[in-house]
């Protein structure tokens, strides 16, 4: 992989992980419920996940998509389902207090679990693979991918993080902790349009 690619695919990986998505948006919102430590295993599983997804999915898996449609499709409905599901939960939650004491940040399987049906995960692999392997030497340019992914993404994650975090020595009133978290859970909610818009018969 030339020295411009990799260059070239770290802006990409930066720029795709630092702006908002569904991944970002719940690790702000842990950031603010649980802390930073408390946040860590659901940090490390959005990036560990998404780097075993690219790799996985640029050595074959997505051909398995391509051949059977149908499977990628419920894939895409169930991620919208369960993204409704925790857009729920996140409205629910109480103040800081409370979910310390009755709640728990996502674990690392969970999360890592989510990017398979992450529609924003799915664009940003398909995008790499497309864009930056050499069909002369595929296998290592999706190898080499995934790995310069942690060193472009994983930053960018932590940066959610630290706001999160931030706000949550802001956010004290019970109050707003509840508003901030019903912005955040309608704000996941919004981010469903990419999947429906794709469901919508043209």
């Amino acid at each position: 992989m030339s020295p411009d690619l990799m260059l070239a695919f770290m802006g990409f990986a930066v720029v795709n992980s630092i702006t908002p998505g569904p991944n970002n948006m719940m690790l702000m919102t842990s950031g603010v419920n649980f802390g930073f430590r408390r946040t860590m295993p659901h940090l490390a599983g959005v990036n560990l996940g998404f780097m075993l997804m690219m790799l996985l999915v640029g050595l074959g898996m997505g051909q398995i998509f391509a051949r059977f449609p149908i499977v990628y499709t419920s894939m895409k409905v169930l991620g919208a389902l369960y993204l409704l599901w925790l857009a729920w939960k996140i409205a629910r939650s109480g103040p800081i207090e409370d979910g310390e004491a009755a709640g728990h940040p996502m674990t690392f399987l969970q999360a890592a679990a989510f990017q398979w049906v992450n529609p924003k995960a799915w664009a940003m692999v398909i995008g790499a693979i497309a864009a930056f392997t050499e069909p002369s030497a595929y296998v290592t340019s999706v190898l080499a991918i995934t790995a310069l992914y942690l060193i472009g993404g994983t930053p960018s994650s932590v940066v959610w993080v630290v706001f999160g975090t931030a706000m949550r020595r802001l956010l004290r009133h019970p109050r707003q902790v509840i508003w901030f978290n019903r912005a955040m859970a309608l704000l996941l909610v919004l981010s469903l349009w990419p999947i429906v818009s794709d469901l919508i018969p043209r």
